[in-house]
């Protein structure tokens, strides 16, 4: 049962419970405990599965901890401390292991020193494992084990089969699963679940810990951590919900109060201004932006606009710096030497970064959760109120990022989707366990199931594996995939085949995919590069930008691009979009119930005066905001009709010979990423040629030089199933080659390292791309290709909620009303604009919807 902890033990309940020598320490460094540690400690003493919610900086890491270090100093003290694991600490960062490691032997030693004094003796042992532990580290983590292991899902997974160190794991107690909202998501999380599924068969009574600053929904992500009993019952855990117990100091900025009769110098000078006027109002400012190009950008702007202020004063931080640079700003951040450092996702996540007094977010983090993890890492001491600012440029995002705040202000959060009954990593654990140990395909299957990811696992998805696995399908031996498995029909028992086995699972484990650049060639004059994500977007016919020249795609082999030139053709694809955070579906819903009621205003006249009050109370933003914000919403409403959570308005545009229908659905990219597709799927199949896509989180544009009957493709999608139409529309694509190849590697149907040779992205692709052809002569629904069709539907897009949409548009509930226009309305300009992004510099794309703007104004006067 999953349950929520409602009953705090009090200070005295936990200190009696703890060893002298440890309750001494705490008292003497921290006085009490925290929130969560009163609500978590004595759970985790009495081994009940817990999953920690609460602010950074609350002691969430002390609260899964000091029930763990009590047991090993009493057992140390004793004398009864055995050569074995007892805890598992498991980290989706190297860095945070590290972390972790450093903020435990810290304790740990003043604590053997006070023991020392006493005459007694503590010895505990704590060690990390990663993929960066040297070979003697690791032959002396066996020959002495340490009694608190710290290490990756990745290197669980290995050590679970490893021979000789899985004995030292047979009695752990616990393990603790940290920042489990970044694994829960996604498919490292999906095999970590198995892992920690084939660890608790070596430790049936394991108490699972799993730790998160900001996550939702809670009894969701509870199952994901704790598992399944049963078929219909999950394993019993109690939540620990302190998240939000800190003070929050919240708002968003407009350097500008109208964003739109500008032009880019005043909006970038304007926009340092402020960052800057901000960064010199505190001791240390922490600025996200959303790519890794802003964020080198962000710190030479600083460093030019301000010459002599920022010079060794600011670093940029981000996955592309190399590690030593990275580990220098950390270190250097901590010791408070740092006025400022910008960084796009790689400071997200609790590395200790020292005290941040504000954190910036330039533009929108794109989902509530995202936006308290990154604001959240500033106060990181107990009682700090949690500052953070958001700085927009333009009026999409001022809505967006006001209604976000307003969101996060009032507590409510966005929810997170684990993925289920993902076939590749089935494939690559149950190899593993196959190689570990013979075992029945029943026992098999009950394993798997118990794994949340796999309850709802069908006999006959399992079975496919099986299949694959031990070698049935014999024709793709020609493309050198050969059974991993054998499989005795008659017994039921599953072992491994082959004297490579270990060897091979060892070195091609884990889910992360290799990514590469694509070179982009005119026959064999190479163009340039471009990111293997942005070529996912394509199909044959997209123009897009490179080199700042129009090029048509034509197809792809291994990681080269075939193009030619399209000079006379405007982009279809903005290169920028492939960097881009996706708008959760949660937040697009509350930005369509904020547009409803600001309709709702405007129908009862509300004035300009009423509007700027309303709107600073309601959505905590400042003057300039409250004024950009009703201007945009007034013009939108004696234009055209304001696009809310029950009606999609959409606008039929002739520009030449180009005619665009543009979609106001504001439910997010990946939404928007399904349903476009599968609107130009139909209309294709009605007017016999190709249609251009544009996507945004605000809705999307459909462009072709015939007339467009729309209604036709709402026919199209009522009488079908948007799941089947929509694999038709993905059949070719290049989303489904280049997913199929990740799943290729993680179910080993292609091996990235054999025998100690390592095979290019472009190497695995081609033979992606061969095998692809094999399996659909094999079965159309083969289990991997199955595998990477569910991905790009469920993990890449959104199919589940796309349905809701078009169920909602069948049933009535959300109206349809199709117009047309002369010029796009002011909601479609960032939309409109976007196709021809790339052909403009930021001046003139300014100019272009300063242009639009004015027919716009000229119409309603």
């Amino acid at each position: 049962m999953i349950e929520f902890e409602t009953e705090p033990a009090t200070d005295k309940e936990i200190f009696d419970s703890l060893n002298p020598l440890l309750s001494n320490w705490f008292k003497q460094t921290f006085g009490s405990f925290t929130e969560p540690q009163k609500y978590a400690i004595m759970n985790i003493h009495s081994l009940k599965n817990t999953l920690i919610t609460a602010p950074t900086g609350t002691g969430k890491t002390l609260s899964a901890f000091t029930a763990i270090l009590n047991e090993l100093i009493s057992l140390s003290e004793y004398g009864q401390l055995e050569d074995r694991v007892y805890c598992i600490y498991c980290s989706p960062l190297r860095a945070l292991s590290n972390d972790i490691e450093k903020n435990l032997k810290e304790p740990l030693e003043e604590i053997t020193e006070i023991a020392k004094k006493q005459g007694k003796k503590i010895n505990i042992r704590v060690a990390v494992r990663t993929g960066d532990t040297p070979a003697s580290e690791r032959a002396k983590m066996l020959k002495k084990p340490p009694h608190l292991l710290i290490l990756t899902p990745e290197t669980l997974a290995i050590i679970l089969n490893s021979p000789k160190f899985i004995e030292h794991l047979k009695g752990t107690k616990w393990v603790i699963i940290d920042e489990i909202h970044s694994l829960a998501e996604n498919k490292r999380g999906v095999h970590l679940s198995l892992s920690l599924e084939r660890l608790q068969a070596l430790n049936p009574d394991i108490c699972r810990i799993g730790l998160s600053a900001t996550i939702s929904p809670l009894e969701e992500v509870a199952k994901f951590l704790a598992g399944m009993e049963n078929e219909k019952e999950e394993r019993d855990c109690k939540i620990v919900n302190v998240q939000f117990t800190k003070g929050l100091d919240l708002k968003v900025l407009s350097p500008l109060p109208d964003l739109i009769n500008t032009t880019a110098e005043q909006v970038s000078e304007k926009l340092y201004e402020k960052l800057d006027e901000l960064i010199q109002a505190h001791k240390t400012t922490l600025v996200f932006t959303n790519t890794r190009s802003a964020t080198e950008r962000v710190v030479n702007h600083l460093k030019e606009k301000f010459p002599g202020k920022y010079e060794g004063q600011i670093g940029a931080h981000h996955s592309s710096v190399s590690r030593e640079k990275r580990l220098s700003i950390e270190d250097r951040l901590k010791k408070g030497e740092l006025k400022a450092v910008v960084c796009s996702t790689s400071l997200e996540l609790g590395i200790d970064i020292g005290y941040i007094d504000l954190v910036v977010l330039l533009g929108s983090p794109k989902s509530i959760a995202r936006a308290l993890q990154r604001i959240g890492r500033s106060g990181h001491h107990l009682h700090d109120t949690i500052k953070g600012r958001i700085i927009v440029l333009d009026r999409d995002d001022l809505v967006e990022c006001s209604v976000l705040l307003k969101n996060a202000i009032e507590q409510r959060l966005d929810k997170i989707s684990v993925p289920k009954n993902c076939l590749d990593v089935l494939a690559q654990q149950i190899y593993g366990i196959a190689i570990a140990d013979k075992i029945h395909e029943r026992d098999l299957f009950n394993l798997v199931r118990k794994s949340y990811c796999y309850h709802s696992l069908s006999k006959a998805d399992f079975n496919e594996v099986i299949s694959y696995l031990s070698g049935e399908y014999t024709s793709l031996e020609t493309r050198h995939v050969y059974a991993k498995i054998w499989y005795d029909k008659e017994t039921g028992m599953i072992g491994r085949r082959g004297k490579f086995a270990r060897v091979i699972y060892m070195t091609n484990i884990g889910t992360i995919p290799d990514e590469a650049h694509i070179k982009v060639k005119i026959g064999n004059h190479t163009i340039g590069n471009i990111d293997e994500n942005f070529l996912e977007r394509m199909k044959k016919g997209d123009v897009f930008v490179l080199g700042g020249e129009n090029f048509e795609f034509k197809f792809s082999r291994g990681m080269t691009v075939q193009v030619k030139a399209a000079e006379y053709r405007p982009p279809t694809i903005p290169t920028w979009s492939s960097e881009m955070l996706p708008l959760s579906f949660d937040l697009a819903n509350e930005m369509q119930k904020f547009r409803y009621l600001m309709e709702e205003k405007l129908k009862a006249g509300m004035k300009r005066k009423e509007a700027m009050e309303f709107l600073q109370k309601y959505l905590y933003c400042d003057a300039n905001a409250a004024e950009a914000i009703f201007n945009y919403f007034s013009e939108q409403y004696r234009y055209s009709k304001i696009p809310h959570e029950k009606r999609m308005v959409i606008e039929q545009v002739k520009e030449g010979d180009e005619n665009s229908i543009i979609f106001h659905s504001l439910y997010g990219r990946r939404v928007n990423d399904a349903l476009s597709r599968a609107f130009a799927w139909a209309l294709s199949k009605t007017v016999h040629t190709d249609v251009m896509v544009s996507v945004n989180d605000n809705g999307f544009v459909l462009t072709t030089n015939k007339k467009m009957p729309i209604e036709n493709a709402f026919t199209v999608l009522e009488k079908n199933d948007l799941k089947g139409v929509l694999e038709k529309a993905i059949g070719d694509s290049e989303v489904l080659k280049r997913r199929f190849r990740h799943c290729a590697t993680r179910s080993l149907m292609i091996l990235r390292n054999y025998k100690g040779r390592e095979k290019s992205v472009g190497k695995q692709q081609m033979s992606a791309r061969l095998l692809l052809s094999a399996v659909r002569g094999i079965d159309d629904n083969f289990s991997i290709l199955k595998e990477a069709k569910r991905e790009v539907m469920e993990d890449l897009m959104d199919i589940e909620s796309a349905k809701k949409v078009i169920a909602m548009v069948n049933s009535g509930k959300i109206k349809v009303e199709k117009l047309q226009l002369e010029t796009p309305s002011p909601f479609a300009f960032g939309i409109y604009a976007m196709g021809r992004m790339d052909l403009m510099k930021m001046e003139s794309r300014l100019e272009f919807i300063k242009r639009m703007h004015e027919k716009v104004l000229s119409k309603i006067g």
